[in-house]
């Protein structure tokens, strides 16, 4: 065992309570947030929800079904990425050590500030005071050792899903684990607890009979290198015994970007997909660009039908954030797939990103004559990069449906992709 104190902190059905914060008239109600229409899914919902048996990643019609009276609402990115920065500042007045997993948790490094803040208890306890009373969210903590141990703490301190139509049950908050307690506490979770034990690594433990993570820690290596592997093995016996030497990471920054849309009817037609791509992309580098990053990675993403999915990438030998590059390559990889089993979901995503330098100009600097930024390939990048800044500035100040591509007009209106848009299929009454 370590002298570390790593504490992971997870915010309670973060994007369904913020939801209830934007609209207190909800709280106590069963809340979804995601599609409510044929093709939706439940990205989170309020303890109420889980109450029927709803769940994050379920289709809507399921969670329909079972709670019928649920209240679904779209998903407010904006806002969920502005709660988690007031969250996490609050956390990094405790420790600089915030390695971030998502919007709503993270592990911290909080042993040096054992001298300067108290027990372990008393961080953990202070840190949840706060949040709630700063931010109105609840948070549950575990502080452990391990990484992992510290998460599996956390979800043993959330709140308990009752009864159908109840309250949730009210959670420790916090669980804090010594050295001597790691063990205790691992030996009778189920293996699957543990990190890299998914269902193919699960059914081989199980023919060992491998049931939880006591039985694992038992397990001779001999047996265990036969079923895993070498590395499999060892990964897994020293996660059982609570032993894991990864210490929290500072700041990381995000791997990928990305944007992607289930349509209500399935897409067959390259031109209308076209359409679509061009809405997709503008949405991923307006996010790539307000991050004040580039790519170099390209990854197009198709869902069909069937609920099949594959992926097509392309890597490029220098880093950009230019529309019309990325928008290009992207058409390229669409033109090599098959598109007759119908495209149930079309995404773009953006990965290896870097760091990027830039300068704001205005629209009166770029033109001495009329250029279609969206039709001509031949536009000097310069040029065009210059006339993304601008573009970057408009939005800034006036949203951004204020300019777009050319190709999104539609009925004389601009139809980009807006951060309020539900990203969790389309509702009954959107269109297709």
């Amino acid at each position: 065992m370590t002298n570390r104190h790593i504490l992971h902190i997870d915010l309670d059905a973060f994007f369904a309570s913020v939801e209830v914060k934007r609209n207190p008239s909800l709280a106590g109600k069963p809340v979804i947030v995601g599609g409510n229409g044929a093709r939706g899914v439940v990205a989170a919902c309020t303890y109420e929800a889980r109450s029927y048996g709803v769940r994050s990643a379920m289709g809507s019609v399921e969670a329909q079904r079972l709670c019928p009276h649920a209240i679904f609402v779209n998903g407010h990115h904006a806002d969920y990425a502005a709660e988690s920065e007031a969250v996490f500042a609050i956390v990094r007045d405790v420790t600089p050590t915030v390695e971030m997993l998502s919007l709503d948790e993270a592990f911290c490094d909080i042993t040096p500030a054992l001298r300067r803040l108290g027990s372990p208890e008393t961080i953990a306890g202070d840190l949840r005071r706060r949040i709630q009373d700063e931010c109105g969210l609840a948070a549950s903590v575990g502080i452990a050792p391990t990484k992992m141990v510290a998460k599996l703490a956390s979800e043993a301190a959330k709140p308990q899903v009752g009864p159908p139509g109840s309250s949730p049950r009210p959670g420790a908050g916090v669980v804090v684990l010594a050295d001597t307690e790691v063990l205790p506490f691992l030996r009778p979770l189920p293996v699957r607890a543990l990190w890299g034990v998914g269902p193919a690594t699960h059914a081989r433990l199980d023919r060992l009979g491998v049931r939880t993570v006591g039985d694992l820690a038992d397990t001779p290596m001999p047996s265990l290198l036969s079923a895993l592997g070498a590395r499999q093995a060892a990964h897994l016996s020293a996660l059982a015994h609570g032993i894991d030497e990864r210490a929290p990471e500072s700041n990381r920054a995000a791997k990928t970007i990305g944007q992607e849309e289930t349509f209500a009817n399935d897409r067959l037609d390259l031109d209308a997909l076209h359409i679509d791509l061009v809405r997709i992309t503008d949405a991923a580098v307006r996010r790539l660009r307000e991050s004040h990053t580039t790519t170099r990675h390209i990854t197009l993403k198709v869902k069909y039908a069937t609920f099949v999915s594959l992926t097509r990438s392309r890597t490029l030998d220098s880093a950009t954030d230019d529309l019309h590059t990325i928008r290009n390559i992207a058409e390229d990889l669409l033109r090599t797939v098959d598109l007759d089993p119908g495209v149930r979901l079309l995404g773009v995503s953006l990965g290896r990103l870097g760091d990027q330098g830039s300068e704001q100009m205005s629209l009166d600097d770029l033109f001495h004559e009329s250029v279609d930024l969206d039709e001509s390939p031949e536009v000097d990048p310069e040029l065009r990069s210059r006339a993304a800044l601008a573009v970057d500035e408009i939005r800034a100040r006036f949203g951004a449906g204020a300019v777009g591509p050319g190709t999104l007009v539609d009925g004389g209106s601009l139809r980009v992709r807006g951060d309020a848009e539900n990203p969790w299929g389309p509702g009954k009454e959107e269109p297709s």
